[in-house]
């Protein structure tokens, strides 16, 4: 009745669930609430589960979230009212309190409670940098107010308070804000991105492409059509410049524009810590053990294997 996952779980699933009919009667039939939690879930993921319950149920499955971390065993905040999209991470949990403290242009957010651990077995230096002067763990990962004015209203996480940015022009980027849009945008091309252009003139992403999204791109390949063969088909190209042609349309200043792109064959390693043990892309390890990639990205002029945005 209850489903948890993860957002990269969610998009592994749909791989399934939109192709198998008899799939989505089973997982939809007695289901009354999706949680997701870990990171931020797209839009486009969001979309396609509710209308998938809808046409299951007649209604739509209500999703939930929190956020926590290992350190505050699980969790600190939960969502506990209807949310309408993807974000929201609600309010602080029974007994935990939570600091929200300015760093940059965000809001890095800090806890305490009796499920936040004393410190790290062994390890009085780490414990020491783990807490703030004023005993509250810090926690690196940013916020801001679903309503300003309300707070009741929750949370909606931010990235990390150390993913941003700035271009050369001096705009900073906000990649938490970003990432879950371009994502949405380039469905059904993009399982996962990273966002670059630190201390140059425009923003680049590092494409992780869907390989059920390709595939449904290119037909003529076949089902067992590997990315090498795909990532360069015009109709997966195109798929890809038009939509994030339209994020751009009406995209908020420079420091929300897609300049270009580059889809990549190599999935994110866990071995190598781009992914996270809970699932979560990890930017700026993706950005230093691809910094060649990052370079090709940004050079000019662009190689043939560039896609430039309008």
């Amino acid at each position: 009745t209850v489903y948890f996952n993860v957002p990269r779980g969610y998009a592994a699933l749909l791989d399934h669930l939109a192709t198998d009919e008899a799939l989505q009667q089973t997982f939809f039939a007695r289901l009354d609430m999706l949680f997701y939690a870990a990171a931020a879930l797209p839009q486009s993921l969001w979309d396609r589960l509710e209308s998938l319950g809808l046409k299951v149920r007649g209604r739509k499955v209500p999703f939930v979230s929190s956020w926590g971390l290992t350190e505050t065993s699980p969790l600190v905040t939960m969502v506990h009212f209807p949310i309408d999209r993807p974000g929201n991470i609600g309010v602080p949990a029974p007994g935990n309190s939570v600091r929200l403290v300015p760093d940059g242009d965000k809001l890095e957010i800090r806890v305490k409670g009796p499920n936040v651990t004393p410190g790290y077995f062994k390890s009085p230096e780490l414990t020491a940098k783990a807490f703030d002067e004023q005993g509250w763990l810090k926690t690196g990962d940013a916020v801001r107010f679903a309503d300003p004015v309300d707070p009741a209203q929750g949370l909606l996480f931010d990235g990390r308070t150390a993913e941003n940015f700035k271009l050369t022009s001096g705009t900073w980027v906000n990649v938490g804000m970003l990432r879950p849009a371009v994502i949405g945008a380039g469905a059904p091309v993009i399982e996962d991105a990273v966002v670059t252009g630190h201390d140059r003139d425009e923003i680049g992403l590092l494409i992780f492409p869907s390989l059920a999204g390709l595939r449904g791109l290119c037909p003529d390949l076949g089902a067992d059509a590997k990315l090498d063969d795909m990532v360069g088909r015009p109709a997966v190209r195109e798929a890809l410049a038009a939509g994030l042609a339209r994020h751009n349309a009406v995209a908020q200043g420079s420091s929300m524009r897609i300049a270009r792109c580059l889809l990549l064959t190599e999935p994110p390693g866990i071995d190598a810590n781009e992914i996270t043990d809970k699932g979560y892309l990890n930017q700026r390890a993706v950005l230093t053990r691809r910094a060649a990639l990052v370079e090709r990205l940004h050079a000019d002029p662009p190689s043939a294997e560039i896609i430039e945005i309008a």
